[in-house]
């Protein structure tokens, strides 16, 4: 920020003398910059105890500008940047209840919808109370769903809910997958997301047809895991459509899902099963007993070959079989995907039978697990609840389940489209609704922030 080739873009003005301290311009520049870090305007206490910072490290340094970023550095250390902290503020409309301040609607609402704080547009709107209006309310919501940015509000929220953070610590055995790489990794994870905010984002689809469409993106190193050859001359990434037949439909055959749902040297259709209820369902499969026995399934001498017949062991044992006929029948429908996610027919020799099921509906391969998932009604339910969820910033409540149901009624309605789902949330009152205990209401008495 202070670099010399970015601080006459940067700070608003230029101090009367580069090796002295200025306070006049260093109150100018923290004033606006920290509005925006803090996502409202500083105190005065707050912001004079940036100058001082400065003013001591100039004095110190000889140099306005690195006093200025030893001060600007204590800024991002604050509480108030890192922690999103919303204050709350007596509601003229109820006697003895409280409200979010703009402020706080703000920026709840920019987290959600571009992942990052309030542009000064909407601190302005915030700063004049106009926020509280719901005419306003709704323009601002329109105009951040018709921003640029919302692409990458949206790409964060689908990391969050795929759980793509475990990529960074994603492991392959090299002698068992030497085309595995870290580069794959990466690229497995944005092909996933080009994927998604093509469906849900450009094209404005339904989002169930991220679970059948053929269509995705490649790049040089996905090209060799997935086996077709891509030849950018920039290196960079093309379209690309699995043609008719192939196993390759939908997310859940990416290999962002079956290598991340998989162990270091071997596929695991538990794993996988196991997310597909956990993620894309919203359904919680216990953990295994303490006492359950791994070594029938993973001895290397064992007569079964296969997978499948593997996990029989397991569906038999009374402490076993309840969840594992939650997972087994959903993950063996992968099972032509080892585990980094490469395309196979035969696992020890053996023809791998890809049939399963899910919820009652029966399929034969990874196809039909798509094409069930797409008709599953959990589906488009899970999503309204992690949108939500992911909005607000906490667990839902059990008095919010009628609220829910109203959503997922309008998510149906509205086509499953994800913008008209966001856009239901981001304008409706709960999500900005608030309730104060009485101790709270007690700190409020006194003028003190709630945390």
């Amino acid at each position: 920020v202070t670099s010399e080739e970015n601080r006459d873009f940067l700070i608003p003005c230029a101090p009367a003398d580069a090796l002295s301290p200025d306070p006049q311009c260093a109150r100018l520049f923290f004033r606006d910059t920290g509005r925006l870090l803090y996502r409202r305007p500083l105190s005065k206490d707050e912001l004079d105890a940036a100058v001082a910072v400065a003013d001591a490290a100039t004095t110190e340094l000889g140099s306005f500008h690195e006093g200025l970023a030893a001060g600007l550095a204590g800024m991002l250390i604050s509480p108030s940047f890192l922690f999103v902290i919303e204050e709350v503020e007596p509601d003229p409309d109820r006697e003895g209840a409280v409200r979010l301040d703009a402020y706080a609607k703000a920026a709840r609402l920019s987290f959600f919808l571009w992942g990052t704080s309030p542009d000064d547009e909407l601190l302005r709107v915030a700063e004049s109370g106009e926020l509280h209006a719901p005419r306003m309310m709704k323009k601002q919501v329109d105009r951040l769903l018709d921003s640029p940015r919302l692409e990458q509000g949206l790409r964060l929220f689908f990391d969050d809910m795929l759980n793509f953070e475990n990529i960074a610590r994603l492991e392959k055995d090299a002698i068992i997958y030497p085309a595995f790489s870290t580069a794959v990794a990466n690229d497995a994870r944005e092909q996933t997301l080009r994927t998604m905010m093509d469906v849900v984002l450009r094209q404005d689809g339904d989002y169930r047809d991220v679970f059948t469409t053929r269509k995705t993106f490649l790049s040089g190193p996905l090209g060799r895991i997935y086996r077709v050859p891509v030849s950018r001359p920039d290196g960079g990434w093309m379209e690309y459509e699995f043609p008719e037949g192939d196993p390759r439909v939908g997310i859940a055959t990416h290999i962002s899902f079956t290598a991340l749902h998989s162990h270091a040297g071997r596929s695991s259709p538990t794993l996988r099963g196991k997310a597909i209820r956990e993620l894309l369902l919203c359904q919680r499969v216990p953990d295994p007993p303490g006492s359950v026995n791994f070594d029938l399934f993973n001895d290397p001498n064992s007569a079964s070959k296969t997978a499948r017949d593997r996990l029989v062991r397991h569906s038999t044992d009374p402490s076993c079989s309840g969840c594992h006929k939650l997972m087994d029948p959903i993950g063996l429908a992968l099972e032509n995907f080892d585990g980094a996610g490469q395309q196979r027919g035969y696992e020890n020799g053996e023809l791998i039978d890809t049939s399963g099921e899910i919820n009652g509906i029966r399929f034969t391969d990874s196809s039909g697990l798509g094409s069930a998932l797409r008709d599953d009604p959990a589906v488009p339910a899970c999503l309204v609840r992690r949108a939500y969820t992911y909005a607000a910033g906490r667990p839902i409540q059990r008095s919010e389940r009628k609220l829910l149901n109203h959503f997922e009624d309008e998510f149906a309605a509205e086509d499953f489209r994800l913008r008209e789902l966001i856009s239901d949330i981001a304008t409706s009152d709960a999500l900005y609704a608030v309730s104060v205990t009485p101790v709270r209401t007690a700190l409020l008495d006194r003028k003190e922030p709630r945390t």
